[in-house]
């Protein structure tokens, strides 16, 4: 019997990944990543942060043909495409879809200035009731700074995209997006229920700006002859569904139904959670978006807790402070020799960015009670991702009074996830069980397009394969040395920031 399977492709910053998923047995048939290495990021000045959108095609590009080739699935074998991307990032294409400047990215804080200003000038209670967030460094506010300081790219501008909306448009020459897209943009109004005139006009940008938007679940589009030809895949092929990375985990981890947590810890660290009410934080230190599963009479929101300064560190840490050659794997295993607490030293890991959760300032990372005479790098490696576990759990308490009730987390078994350190700490200091399941980004959205297209006819048939690999449960024997670690984690945040 030939085999069908579904295509997702994960759109990171740090590399883009490949996944076949075999639709009879729901089986991850082969996966891939490039490049190996982290993928660079243009930094010109401090805060800025920018990618090549082609260098993201020429990294799908190679991980189709691995997955292609590893599986033995030929072009006519897929069924469906689903992509998955870094999200709040801002692509600007001329007439000929051609990109006229590198990609802004989500960890680029150019334009804090831009969205705080727009918050004050339109009024924080009608952006937030409105919008769920203030207009902040996001998408609107990018274009923003581009508008002002890029004068002859914004003429030039025909459409603007997010990245997941630029790796669809070069599959299929088409240009559209979704609500939970223009949403993560800060350019959707949930009381109107379209995109955000106000915003719009506040900023000057024209509505004819915005791509058409489709469904999230649906056929959006078809790989076209020229793509097809690059790519080695069939003219065609439906693109079924289309999301941000982490609303696409949640979904990848079966989370779409108010109550339910999903969580990543990649080059950021993220805590999702379903509402099924409208609800926004007052300060905007975590945001509100359209989720995959949102519609009009039925709003299924995701509040998103973000930290940019997460793996980054990890990674950070690993080039700069560990021995050289050391891998990830054995940086976990050392670290767990060092005690609770690290004998005292703690690390703000807020280094890469402004950081929403500190109401979008910059504060930079921090080493903090340094003992030459005690403290080894070991401690150095420990303490970073303690103070990973701490950013987490602060911003965890903002979800909290905002209704949210967190008791089990859903992750996959990847990143920060696989250092057993990172996922005690994490469960011991938030009280919570983490639940960690075989999936990743790639394969959600590989699932996604099966929904889209109609293969799945439900996400409990999508996820009935989803499986669970371990289960970490807070102990209550450790409960006072992480309370006391994050309680002095806290207070140098306080004085710091």
């Amino acid at each position: 019997m030939q085999k069908r399977y579904l295509l997702g492709l994960d759109i990171g910053s740090s590399s883009v990944k490949a996944a076949l998923v075999d639709v009879g047995t729901g089986i991850c048939a082969a996966s891939a990543f490039f490049p190996e290495s982290e993928a660079p990021i243009l930094s010109v000045r401090s805060g800025w942060a920018e990618q090549d959108p082609d260098m993201w095609w020429q990294n799908m590009k190679l991980a189709i043909a691995s997955v292609m080739r590893r599986s033995n699935a030929a072009a006519h074998d897929i069924a469906a495409i689903g992509i998955s991307y870094q999200m709040h990032g801002l692509v600007c294409v001329d007439r000929d879809l051609r990109p006229l400047r590198p990609s802004i990215i989500w960890c680029d804080s150019r334009a804090v200035p831009y969205g705080e200003r727009a918050f004050d000038s339109l009024g924080h209670d009608r952006c937030l009731s409105h919008l769920l967030n203030s207009p902040g460094n996001f998408t609107a506010a990018k274009l923003a700074w581009v508008k002002e300081n890029e004068p002859d790219v914004y003429a030039n501008i025909y459409k603007i995209m997010l990245p997941g909306d630029y790796i669809a448009m070069r599959l299929s020459g088409t240009v559209n997006t979704t609500i939970s897209g223009l949403s993560e943009g800060i350019l959707w109004d949930f009381v109107e229920k379209r995109p955000a005139q106000f915003l719009l006009d506040y900023f000057g940008f024209s509505p004819s700006l915005l791509p058409d938007i489709v469904p999230t679940f649906s056929v959006q589009s078809e790989v076209s002859r020229q793509a097809a030809a690059e790519l080695g895949l069939l003219p065609g092929t439906p693109i079924s569904y289309r999301a941000g990375d982490q609303p696409n985990n949640a979904l990848s981890l079966g989370v779409l139904r108010p109550g339910e947590i999903a969580a990543t810890a990649g080059t950021s660290g993220v805590v999702y959670g379903v509402l099924g009410d409208v609800s926004y934080d007052p300060k905007s230190r975590v945001n509100t978006f359209a989720h995959v599963n949102y519609t009009a009479e039925d709003p299924r929101l995701g509040v998103l807790l973000c930290i940019n300064g997460t793996g980054i560190l990890n990674a950070w840490v690993r080039r700069n402070i560990a021995p050289s050659g050391m891998t990830y794997a054995e940086m976990n295993d050392s670290i767990g020799t060092i005690p609770v607490g690290c004998d005292g030293l703690s690390i703000i890991p807020f280094g890469n960015g402004a950081e929403r959760v500190l109401e979008n300032r910059e504060i930079g990372c921090s080493i903090h009670g340094l003992d030459f005479n005690r403290h080894t790098r070991v401690h150095i490696m420990r303490a970073a991702q303690e103070g990973i576990v701490f950013s987490f759990c602060y911003g965890m308490e903002i979800m909290q009074q905002m209704g949210m009730h967190i008791d089990t987390i859903h992750a996959g078994q990847a990143n920060m996830f696989l250092s057993p350190t990172f996922r005690t700490a994490l469960a011991n200091t938030s009280g919570a069980t983490i639940q960690l399941h075989e999936t990743d980004g790639a394969i959600g959205a590989a699932k996604g397009a099966g929904m889209g297209a109609g293969i799945y006819k439900s996400s409990d048939e999508a996820f009935s394969t989803l499986r669970q690999l371990s289960v970490i449960v807070p102990d209550p024997s450790q409960h006072d040395a992480y309370a006391s670690a994050y309680h002095r984690w806290k207070q140098l945040l306080i004085h710091k920031s």
